[in-house]
């Protein structure tokens, strides 16, 4: 819409000359956006972006939609029938001159009932809990019946989970790689064998889309969605929290099957992410890339994708015949193109190739009659070759050069853990993903945490913004310093995380203690609701991140505080969760460590090397690593009253089995190799650990 809309001559005289347009950057302001989402979607049956609203002067609003096509867009000109923004404006403009009492009352009642529809669930929560509750009635079975769904929707063809336009929503993909390293009885419920094949959808899924045109095959990163179900067609766009959290969930995929292709996708977002001009020059990382660009310095018109697409005729030119024809079959590129003109309502893509993996190396030898070493040879030059081409011929797409401190937590996160899993396969990219890491922490630290408040300003661009932290800013760079922690085992980063959770915890938690709101307290007056954010969706809901944060914190700082939190925070949405877990899988998991416990382990002493390999080398969704001991853990001693009592000069692995209830406590030695039989049981008690 801004080009066909907001650019066009004739829309705007109407719209200056009738209304007071107003633009909202809704990476910077997320609390608007959700708000006035939560109206279209309730209005319509439906929601998404470019989302518009007409509101009065009370802000209250009047109507609202999505996309509508603009005068030059071929859709209005070649049909009658067809609605246009033009359209839509007109109209509007006629009513409110016309029935402006009448619109202030709709708007006024809606509004009503939208503040009513946002605190019903807390409401009616509270009554069937006698005001406060501990999420008891959410049972695990709901892991099985997530399962179910996905199991239904899946599309074993092309993997993923729905019909175009497919999302890769890594939350959901978690979740299934997730089932398998649960405790025991959450396999015996959903079964071993579905487990399994609950991993396979997701590695198929994961590789399906490492293959195709969401991902760029010639540089790094993936975009944000695919328009075709297949993954072929990407909307280029790429944003940094796709990036941090398709490097978590590759990660997590690398881990449960080892394989290469995976782990090449891990080296490529990592890549993405650690480099211009995604990685900023002060340390913090930029939120995303437009999808068009100029196809050339000497082109004046944007097109979509313009940076990524290829035609035959310049293949041949970048890499001459040879190389160009293994790599166009290679990719799935024809002199005609390999976009469908029904995909193409703007004719931008005609004659042009959008690069996806199509054959193979072994294959490719066959056919052509060459070696695969050879192949595989041409692949990796040609991919150099084309990627420097593009780099200098081309110019790149805009770059939104906003620094958000929720994104830059899922990337550090993400590159944390990356670094930790690589430590013993490439020390140097290791060592890259975790100084990326550190670099973004002291930008955010530096720039946008006011020390004196512990508070958290969300964006920076050309200097900090006047947005306050939401809570998804709290919560996803909550999550990414305790990632950083096991990765370094730096107090630093846990002693910022305990600090930052103790803020959120006082700005956003509702009242009486049931989960959090996305905006801070005290409520704006011209804020017409106060939300809170339990689904997933492209992001993962703050609450979900939230209460997985209080887990882990109450795990490694034995803090019956935290636990107390996590648990009301799923709480909070109890009867969301038990109508549709399948919107809900990263709160599942919560729901999990509330009914089993969890594990924390505590290394001690100097070595163990063993012992790290071991617990980086697999997912521990119920487990926490911490440190004592060889210059670490000091401050952790004084937090922690469980781990102040151990001696961190002895080597060895101290596991702290917590069960739920929280009342029962193990904490055994084992021995210095690894998790093997324990030698000796230290402590068992009926109370609380840090009551000796």
């Amino acid at each position: 819409m801004e080009r066909e809309s907001f650019e066009s001559h004739e829309i705007a005289k109407i719209l200056n000359s009738s209304f007071i347009p107003i633009k909202i950057d809704r990476e910077e302001r997320p609390d608007i956006d959700a708000i006035y989402m939560n109206y279209v979607q309730a209005t319509t049956g439906s929601g998404g972006w470019p989302l518009n609203v007409f509101v009065t002067p009370d802000l209250e609003p009047v109507f609202g939609g999505t996309y509508w096509p603009g005068p030059e867009n071929s859709m209005t000109a070649s049909k009658s029938d067809t609605v246009g923004f033009i359209d839509i404006i007109c109209k509007m403009r006629d009513v409110w001159s016309n029935q402006e009492s009448r619109c202030r009352e709709s708007a006024k009642e809606i509004t009503r009932q939208l503040r009513e529809f946002a605190e019903e669930g807390v409401h009616s929560h509270n009554q069937k809990l006698g005001n406060v509750g501990d999420g008891d009635g959410l049972e695990i079975d709901l892991l099985e019946d997530a399962y179910q769904h996905f199991k239904r929707k899946y599309d074993k063809v092309n993997g993923g989970f729905a019909s175009a336009p497919k999302f890769p929503t890594p939350v959901n993909l978690k979740f299934l790689l997730n089932l398998g390293q649960w405790p025991d009885p959450v396999k015996q419920i959903v079964g071993e064998d579905e487990c399994t094949r609950a991993a396979a959808m997701a590695i198929n899924t994961l590789r399906q889309m490492a293959r195709g045109g969401i991902r760029d095959q010639v540089g790094f990163g993936f975009s944000r969605y695919s328009v075709t179900a297949d993954w072929s067609l990407p909307h280029f766009e790429k944003m940094l929290y796709d990036q941090g959290q398709l490097l978590d969930v590759y990660l997590d995929a690398f881990l449960v099957n080892r394989d290469p292709e995976i782990l090449g996708a891990v080296y490529d977002i990592a890549t993405y992410i650690t480099s211009p001009p995604i990685a900023a020059p002060n340390g913090g990382f930029y939120c995303a890339e437009d999808a068009d660009s100029y196809p050339s310095h000497s082109d004046a018109e944007k097109r979509e994708g313009a940076y990524y697409v290829w035609s035959i005729k310049e293949l041949r030119s970048v890499l001459g015949d040879r190389d160009a024809e293994v790599c166009a079959r290679f990719y799935g590129a024809t002199s005609d193109g390999n976009v469908k003109p029904e995909n193409d309502p703007h004719d931008e893509f005609i004659s042009q190739n959008v690069l996806k993996i199509n054959s193979t190396p072994k294959a490719l030898a066959t056919d052509i009659g060459m070696t695969e070493e050879e192949i595989v040879s041409i692949l990796k030059d040609g991919r150099k070759r084309l990627r420097e081409y593009r780099d200098r011929a081309r110019p790149r797409p805009t770059l939104d050069d906003k620094i958000i401190v929720a994104w830059n937590g899922l990337a550090i996160g993400a590159l944390a853990r990356t670094s930790a899993v690589l430590e013993n396969i490439d020390s140097e990219k290791s060592q890259e993903c975790k100084s990326a890491a550190e670099r973004a922490v002291a930008f955010v630290r530096r720039e946008l945490f006011d020390t004196e408040s512990g508070t958290l300003w969300r964006v920076y661009r050309e200097g900090r913004g006047d947005a306050p932290g939401f809570c998804d800013d709290y919560a996803f760079f909550i999550h990414g310093l305790l990632d950083l922690y096991e990765a370094t085992f730096d107090d630093q980063y846990l002693e910022f995380a305990d600090t930052l959770q103790k803020t959120q915890l006082t700005l956003f938690l509702s009242p009486p203690n049931l989960g959090f709101y996305s905006t801070p307290s005290p409520h704006p007056p011209d804020l017409l609701l106060r939300l809170k954010n339990g689904m997933d969706s492209a992001e993962p809901s703050s609450n979900n991140i939230s209460a997985s944060n209080l887990h882990r914190l109450a795990s490694m700082l034995d803090d019956e505080e935290y636990a107390r939190h996590a648990r009301e925070t799923v709480a909070a949405f109890e009867a969301e969760i038990e109508q549709f877990p399948f919107t809900f899988t990263g709160m599942l998991g919560s729901i999990v460590k509330s009914k089993l416990g969890s594990k924390s382990a505590v290394i001690t002493g100097k070595g163990n090397e063993e012992v790290m390999l071991a617990l980086r080398s697999s997912i521990g969704p119920a487990r926490t690593v911490t440190r004592l001991g060889d210059g670490k853990g000091e401050w952790l001693k004084r937090r922690n009253a469980l781990v102040g009592n151990l001696d961190g000069t002895r080597e060895g692995v101290f596991v702290c089995e917590v069960n739920m209830p929280r009342d029962n406590v193990k904490l055994v030695l084992y021995d210095h190799l690894g998790l093997s039989p324990p030698e000796t049981e230290i402590y068992q008690s009926r109370a609380f650990p840090g009551q000796r």
